[in-house]
């Protein structure tokens, strides 16, 4: 990994490497760019868990509720809804825990003091003390403190697992003052030196830091509302609407039935409190956060909250070609000499015919791979490349008076300055069409030995060297990446501004068919306009293309329905990047307008980072689709069954301590049971912004269930009170009923392997088990033991039609659901 450097931060690098700050700089530096602080807790952590543990509707009904009891002289009563008001706070701190436990574990790998030179001597300090610009020594074993330069040290390695998840040495060389410096100059924070011993110049610090970065967003989630998140809200204000009238309505037919006030009151309150939907708006929040993490994990930092819904939903990846799709640094890949030269000759006379200082990638490419330039030569003359003339030419003479001319350019320009039959001139012009063909740059190179004209270039009389071909290599993964995208029902479309051929065979080698359409930049406006929706859909390569055009094309896809991402690095990129559903800056090249206007950043510039990404959201939003279904799926029957056993005239059913025990095991069963991770890219067809949460066919499944389970609840209840039991015997029975209807639909739909769906499923039938089957804790709840038959039957009764629950996974499963999202 590498960063950019900002501009007010490149003056550390021209600091002499063994000079350190003063005190009083130090000072400056941490009001200018914060202290060193990489993972600290989150500001108002408990005062804002006590807000939203008192902004629970279920602690008001229960303190409402044991209040009433208490006044009515139903201690018990009272008691037992004050104690469950115990492990309802204690959720709300389990969690709160698990992201202090979390913080704590990021601290762990954190460098808790460095040595750092200061006012000319070294000394121990706290690792928050450091600022950009001080110069700190690392050790063999420690871990760095901050994101900096490496400017001297040898024989060093480094662990970087806690950022890049690859477990084996990293190599590490000092700064050798080139810029921008090399990948292996750089040492980052939460990593360790594992040999040697390194001095380095911080470079950033605190948040600022690349593993800061992924700590924030974690810890912090994502920023803003999202659409989703909106949308629940819309639905929990309707339902809360929906709700009242409805709780009105039974305290009225209560009363009206002739049941008393109290009755009235606690038939309303627990309709309101099974009816309100406070799980829809805390799962998709911690749905939400969990995603950030396990992006931040797959080297994606998200920047926009609506990012976490849409990654998965991508239909349509626009993507740079240079430095996402290929390495963006030119490799040398063949020298192929003419007859009589060696390929060592040719690297030479090429060398001879480029510049080191140039800061043209061609000429580093070259000196890469060459030879070392003889001693005693030294070059008189000197005329750069320009694109009228294109070549570049170089007068070069030896120690004994032996003078020559060196030439290196296009290949139609330099075969044309050479002396050689017209059939071998064919034969190189035809070599250089098929290697350009295969997406690589070819140069020619010519000597010509003699007296050298350092007022006039030569223009004839040639002798031809070979051919040099250099192409920016496609990125290791690339091309798996690529098809497993289009196995997925992604399209990927590769932008660029290299000329077609060269485009198009760049777009085959990292895996994107050959048969897809290519589009010229030259006139993409009208080309989009005149294309049909399907003509649009086979649309792989856009070439000669200018960032600017990317906005054209992410509109015309955008208004056949599809969820787009694009890349970009560029100032000129922001355009697209904020019109795009997903716009994903580069982190080690692009710029910072991008990445402010981007949604997501890629830390690794790589094209097959976006697929894990992808790979991450798809699983993120299947987890939580499969959670609200299971959500709907078992309020819509404690709902129903609670508004429509009372509005039929019977006691009733649920009192306020069986809502606690149904909240217990609904709430952690939804955030925790249905957390999977994602081993591979589904091949699902991608979801537009026309597709709903839930197909037709799904919402026939999860209806349905509910609608059974709920049949059955009313059967049991009403047969029992038919049949002579008491009151506490029949609710004894529904209750056994709706729980082991709640463990099965959590068995049948949540990850085999999770072992929160265990414990959940475990917890809900030994739960039915002891607070029924046991008398003095049935006595508690107004539950009464019933005899064994009649407690199998009754969970019999939930757990056939949870199986019904089995037509929302096969409908998950199928085509018609993966195109209707």
């Amino acid at each position: 990994m590498k960063r950019a450097i900002p501009q007010d931060r490149l003056r550390f690098l021209e600091m002499d490497a063994a000079t350190g700050i003063a005190e009083a700089q130090a000072a400056q530096r941490r009001e200018e760019f914060g202290a060193n602080l990489i993972a600290e807790d989150p500001p108002g952590t408990f005062a804002g868990l006590a807000r939203d543990t008192a902004a629970d509707p279920m602690i008001w009904f229960l303190l409402l509720t044991s209040t009433l009891f208490g006044a009515l002289g139903q201690y018990t009563d009272m008691t037992v809804l004050l104690l469950a008001i115990a492990p309802l706070v204690g959720m709300d701190f389990y969690l709160h825990h698990r992201t202090q436990a979390s913080i704590e574990g990021l601290r762990s790998v954190l460098a808790s003091t460095a040595t750092v030179l200061r006012d000319g001597a070294w000394h121990h300090v706290p690792a928050d003390r450091l600022v950009a610009g001080d110069l700190v020594r690392v050790e063999a074993g420690q871990s760095i403190p901050a994101d900096g330069i490496i400017v001297s040290g040898s024989d060093l390695q480094a662990e970087e697992s806690s950022l890049t998840g690859e477990a084996y040495p990293v190599a590490k060389t000092a700064f050798a003052g080139a810029m921008p410096p090399e990948e292996g100059s750089w040492a980052f924070a939460g990593t360790r030196l594992l040999t040697g011993q390194s001095e380095i110049r911080v470079i950033f610090t605190g948040a600022d830091t690349i593993f800061g970065e992924i700590v924030h967003s974690a810890i912090g989630g994502p920023p803003g509302r999202t659409p989703l998140q909106y949308a629940v809200a819309r639905l929990v204000k309707w339902l809360l609407l929906a709700a009242t009238l409805l709780c009105l309505l039974l305290a009225a037919v209560r009363l009206w039935q002739g049941f008393g006030p109290l009755d009235a009151f606690l038939s309303a309150a627990t309709l309101a409190v099974a009816a309100i939907p406070e799980e829809f708006p805390v799962v998709l929040t911690f749905f939400l956060g969990v995603g950030v993490y396990r992006l931040a994990r797959a080297k994606v930092l998200v920047r926009r909250g609506v990012a976490v819904e849409n990654i998965g939903r991508i239909s349509v990846i626009c993507s740079d070609k240079t430095g996402t799709i290929t390495q963006g640094s030119l490799t040398l890949r063949d020298a192929l000499p003419a007859e009589g030269m060696t390929q060592s000759r040719l690297l030479e006379i090429a060398a001879m015919a480029s510049r080191k200082d140039s800061g043209d990638p061609l000429d580093a490419a070259i000196f890469q791979q060459a030879p070392a330039i003889a001693a005693d030569w030294t070059r008189i003359g000197l005329f750069p490349f320009t694109e009228v003339r294109r070549r570049e030419t170089a007068c070069w003479k030896a120690g004994q008076g032996e003078e020559m001319v060196v030439v290196k350019g296009a290949p139609e320009t330099i075969i044309a300055l050479c002396d050689m039959p017209q059939a071998q001139r064919e034969g190189w012009l035809e070599m250089t069409r098929d290697l350009s063909g295969k997406g690589q740059k070819i140069i020619a190179c010519a000597s010509r030995e003699g007296h050298c004209e350092t007022e006039t270039e030569a223009g004839d009389g040639f002798r031809f060297s070979g051919l040099i071909a250099i192409a920016d290599p496609v990125r290791i993964g690339v091309h798996d990446a690529v098809v497993q995208a289009i196995g997925a029902g992604i399209q990927v479309v590769m932008v660029t501004g290299d000329h077609p051929h060269t485009a198009r065979a760049i777009a085959t080698e990292a895996g994107i068919p050959h048969d897809g359409l290519t589009v010229l930049g030259d006139d993409l406006e009208a080309t989009l306009a005149r294309m049909s929706k399907d003509d649009l859909a086979r649309v792989s390569v856009v070439a000669r293309a200018s960032p600017a055009q990317k906005v054209l094309l992410v509109e015309a896809f955008q208004k056949i329905g599809k969820i787009v991402a694009v890349t970009g690095d560029g100032v000129n990129d922001a355009p697209a990047l904020r019109i795009a559903d997903v716009g994903i800056a580069m982190g080690e090249r692009g710029t910072r307008s991008a990445r402010e206007v981007s949604a997501m950043v890629l830390m690794d510039d790589n094209f097959a980072t976006i697929i894990s990404a992808i790979r991450e959201g798809r699983q993120l939003f299947r987890n939580l689709r499969v959670s609200f279904a299971f959500l709907l799926m078992i309020h819509l029957p404690l709902v129903a069954s609670a508004a429509l056993i009372p509005f039929l005239g019977y006691p009733i059913l649920y009192l306020p301590a069986h809502i606690v025990w149904l909240e217990l095991l609904i709430h952690p069963a939804a955030i925790l049971a249905f957390q999977n991770g994602a081993d591979r890219l589904s091949e699902e067809e991608s979801t537009g912004h026309d597709k709903s949460f839930f197909s037709a066919r799904e919402w026939t499944g999860i209806i349905g269930t509910g609608s059974i389970i709920c049949a059955g609840l009313l059967a049991i209840f009403i047969q029992a009170l038919a049949g002579g039991d008491s009151i506490e015997q029949a609710r004894s029975m529904a209750m056994v009923c709706l729980v082991t209807a709640l463990a099965m639909l959590v068995f049948l739909l949540a990850p085999r392997r999770s072992a929160a769906r265990n414990a959940v499923v475990a917890a809900a039938v030994v739960s039915a088990l002891l607070l029924v089957q046991y008398a003095p804790l049935a006595s508690l709840i107004h539950l009464a033991p019933v005899a064994w038959p009649n407690w199998l039957a009754a969970a019999a009764i939930g757990f056939i039609p949870a199986l019904a629950s089995l037509w929302f996974r096969t409908a998950r499963s199928s085509p018609a659901t993966s195109a209707a999202g």
